[in-house]
Formats: C-alpha cells, sequence, structure tokens
C-alpha cells in the first residue's frame, strides 16, 4: 500500500511539475500571427502583378527568426549588391595583410568603365583601398569595384568567398558592367534573395567579419547614397538604414538592406527584380512598397 502511495504521488507531481516550471519563466517571444505573413505574401503576389515580371523578396526579424518571402529562392541578377560581398571579402583579407586598407592603388582611364563618380576624379592621385570600398558601397562606383576584384584575384574571388558564408549559389563571374548583362535563365553573376539576405545578416550583425571589420561595413551602408527612393522608403520615419543598391541592363533594380527599428531586434530585407519588358523603365517604388508590406507583417 505504501508503495503504491508513492508511486502515485510521483506521478502526480510528475504532471505538476511542468506546469510549475512554465508559471515560473517566461515564453520566448512567438513569431508573427500566421495570418498577419500570410496576407503579406498574398500583397507581395500582387505587388509582382502590378508591376509586371518576376519580384524575389526575403525579411527575416533577427529578433525572432519570422520571416516574410515571395520567390526567394529563385535567382535574381545580383548587379551592383555584389560589391557588398567584394568590400566584405576585402575586409576580410585585411586581416591576413596589414595595412591593406590604407594601400593606394593608381588605375589609367583605359581602365575606367561608367558609373565611376568618384574613381573618374582620382585618376592624378590614385585611391585607397578604403576609398575605393566606400566607393563602390555608397556611390556604386563600377571601377572601384573592379579594382577591388583584381585584388581578390577576380570574380572568383567573391564566389570563394561567399562558400565560407555557406551560400552554396551566389556566384560572380564577370567584371562591371559586363555583369548587369543577366537574360532570362542565366546563371552567371546571380542570388537568391534569401541567400543575399543571409550573406547580409552574417556580415553585418553576424561574426562572418571580425567586429572591427563588422563595423567598417555597416558604416559604409549607412552612409550609402544610391537608396533613397528604395528600400529606405518604405521604413517608418526614425529607423537607421544600411543599404546597398543595384540596376541590370534590362532595368532590374534591386537593394538589400539591415534595419534598426527603434527598441527592437534589426530586420535584414532583400528585393529583387526583373522585369518582362526589359525596356520598362526601372522604378524604385516597387521596392519602396515591397519594404513596407513586409515591415508592416514583422513588426506590426
Amino acid at each position: 500500500m505504501t508503495a503504491h502511495l508513492s508511486r502515485r504521488a510521483l506521478l502526480g507531481a510528475a504532471a505538476i511539475l511542468p506546469l510549475a516550471a512554465a508559471c515560473g519563466r517566461s515564453a520566448p517571444p512567438a513569431p508573427p500571427a500566421a495570418p498577419r505573413t500570410d496576407r503579406a505574401t498574398a500583397e507581395l503576389a500582387d505587388l509582382e502583378a502590378r508591376f509586371v515580371g518576376r519580384l524575389g523578396v526575403y525579411a527575416l526579424d533577427t529578433g525572432n527568426g519570422a520571416t516574410v518571402g515571395h520567390r526567394a529562392d529563385e535567382l535574381f541578377p545580383m548587379c551592383s549588391t555584389f560589391k557588398v560581398l567584394a568590400a566584405s571579402a576585402i575586409l576580410r583579407l585585411r586581416t591576413q595583410q596589414p595595412g591593406l586598407l590604407d594601400r593606394v592603388v593608381h588605375y589609367t582611364q583605359a581602365q575606367m568603365v561608367d558609373g565611376s563618380p568618384i574613381s573618374s576624379t582620382h585618376l592624378a592621385d590614385g585611391m585607397t583601398v578604403a576609398a575605393m570600398c566606400a566607393a563602390a558601397i555608397q556611390y556604386s562606383d563600377n571601377s572601384a569595384a573592379n579594382q577591388l576584384l583584381d585584388i581578390l584575384g577576380g570574380p572568383r574571388g567573391v564566389t570563394a568567398f561567399v562558400r565560407t558564408l555557406g551560400d552554396p549559389l551566389t556566384r560572380l563571374d564577370r567584371y562591371e558592367t559586363d555583369l548587369n548583362i543577366v537574360p532570362p535563365g542565366e546563371v552567371r553573376d546571380t542570388s537568391t534573395p534569401e541567400w543575399m539576405g543571409k550573406n547580409l545578416r552574417a556580415l553585418a550583425l553576424g561574426d562572418a567579419l571580425d567586429p572591427a571589420g563588422r563595423d567598417q561595413l555597416v558604416e559604409w551602408m549607412v552612409g550609402n547614397t544610391t537608396g533613397a527612393t528604395r528600400i529606405r522608403a518604405g521604413l517608418p520615419n526614425g529607423w537607421r538604414v544600411g543599404d546597398k543598391t543595384g540596376g541590370g541592363a534590362r532595368n532590374e533594380i534591386n537593394d538589400i538592406a539591415v534595419c534598426w527599428p527603434p527598441n527592437r531586434a534589426p530586420l535584414v530585407i532583400a528585393v529583387y527584380t526583373a522585369p518582362t519588358d526589359p525596356n520598362a523603365k526601372g522604378d524604385g517604388k516597387v521596392l519602396a512598397d515591397a519594404a513596407s508590406i513586409v515591415v508592416r507583417a514583422l513588426t506590426p
């Protein structure tokens, strides 16, 4: 009888303990409710229909892991968004080559390509590697980016760097400005919104770079001058944003960003487009609208 009562007591205690433990601790924050993210997915599909072309979106709330996506696993031309990867590869390389960022690089007029607003003014005196990284990210300077690629051993150096981030798909094959010519079905110089978002999180918020390198990358991105009408335009006032834009020969328009809401964990947003009509004029509003949709879903 005593043994029987002991077993019953033990069973009762076992049943009560989980309840007591649950009452004594706070539950982890739950991701956004399914109806909200489902609505965002539907809104992105509607936005794509009005855009007339493919729209790729990936957004991550780094606080709770919630995501919103649309065609997030499809390939899109990276265009100039690759410059974040190239600058990040340089930042890692500087840990193996002390003084790399201060090295002055000289180049000639024959090496200049279109879309080089900063490097074109330094033909006489050259630029430091750090200044070229800043020009590539903040002004999307194409000739500066090509000089960075040479330091990395060519476009394949960026691809090799990305593989160290665990990304099996993203690839860079050509220099500026050829890398912006990506017809449908081409895999060269492409990535997916999801992988670019994950890479950006690892580089700007994670430990893919050392702390000083990570801080430098964020500083460059926050100082970007080309994204006012894209993701930034779809965010609430008062958010800190670092982004990198891109644009292709078929009027693709892209943007990737880290966004810091006040008193909240950052969001990572990647938006890529591929218009059906290659002659259609690129409009940053579709990127701003996509950003607004995902923000409403992830930060109600």
